[in-house]
């Protein structure tokens, strides 16, 4: 039996601006989006992939068009109810990691699970749990200055993860990375794709993390362009958990 998709996102338009300003950055966009793939979305600087990540996120809404987020319709919903959609369906990954330095990498991780509502007991326990599973059970109370760039972002990722979402979407998640940390984070979202049975979308201008997508969709211009589907050769989800992955990360 088919899997029920996570994310359909059919004909949708986005205009920025308004009068003689007015930009049409996204020009009838339609995508579905599976459990268990890494999902790439490519293109150029102004392609409309920025956008496209922010309306399928439900931080902008379309001009125009439906998205479905996990069977659940986000059309006509106000501000407070996509937030809502959001929390129950997305976990976000940012490139420039987003941690607040004062806090410790559990901390982190369990403030993101107090915003959902859960209680102090059970963010505790979910907190350890994602960072353990992204090979950071060693790195609890470590502050992001005593964290290499890498590890930085892997905490970030068990934030995204936490709150047990349908959907990781994530924005140049190595664009701050270097080669071999930037290597490690692609193995751990592809690995998470296909371990937590979820999907995850990424936007990249980084040729690196090709190897590791199962769909490379590509955008030019607010429209898509262009779509391939690869094999992926496992990569080992137990030796980022244990930490043997990625040994500078």
């Amino acid at each position: 039996m088919k899997p029920q998709p996570v994310l359909q996102a059919t004909d949708i338009v986005k205009d920025l601006g308004q009068g003689a300003g007015k930009v049409r950055a996204l020009k009838g966009v339609s995508l579905t989006v599976s459990p268990g793939q890494l999902t790439l979305l490519m293109g150029p600087s102004g392609s409309g992939k920025t956008t496209l990540l922010s309306i399928l996120g439900c931080i902008l809404t379309p001009t125009s068009g439906s998205l479905t987020l996990g069977g659940e319709k986000a059309d006509g919903l106000d501000p407070e109810e996509l937030a809502e959609l959001r929390r129950r369906h997305i976990g976000f990954v940012f490139q420039t990691y987003n941690l607040f330095p004062t806090l410790t990498a559990e901390e982190n991780v369990r403030l993101a699970l107090d915003v959902r509502g859960n209680g102090r007991r059970s963010a505790t326990h979910m907190a350890r749990t994602a960072l353990t599973s992204v090979g950071l059970g060693h790195k609890l109370r470590s502050y992001p200055r005593n964290m290499s760039g890498g590890e930085q972002q892997r905490v970030a990722i068990a934030r995204a993860l936490a709150g047990a979402p349908s959907l990781i979407l994530a924005d140049e998640p190595t664009a701050a990375l270097d080669s071999e940390n930037g290597q490690a984070v692609m193995v751990l979202l592809a690995d998470i794709a296909k371990r937590e049975n979820r999907a995850v979308l990424a936007v990249t201008h980084d040729p690196r993390t090709l190897p590791y997508a199962d769909r490379i969709i590509r955008i030019e211009d607010g429209v898509i362009v262009g779509e391939k589907r690869q094999k992926v050769k496992p990569s080992g989800m137990s030796n980022v958990a244990n930490g043997k992955i990625g040994a500078h990360v």
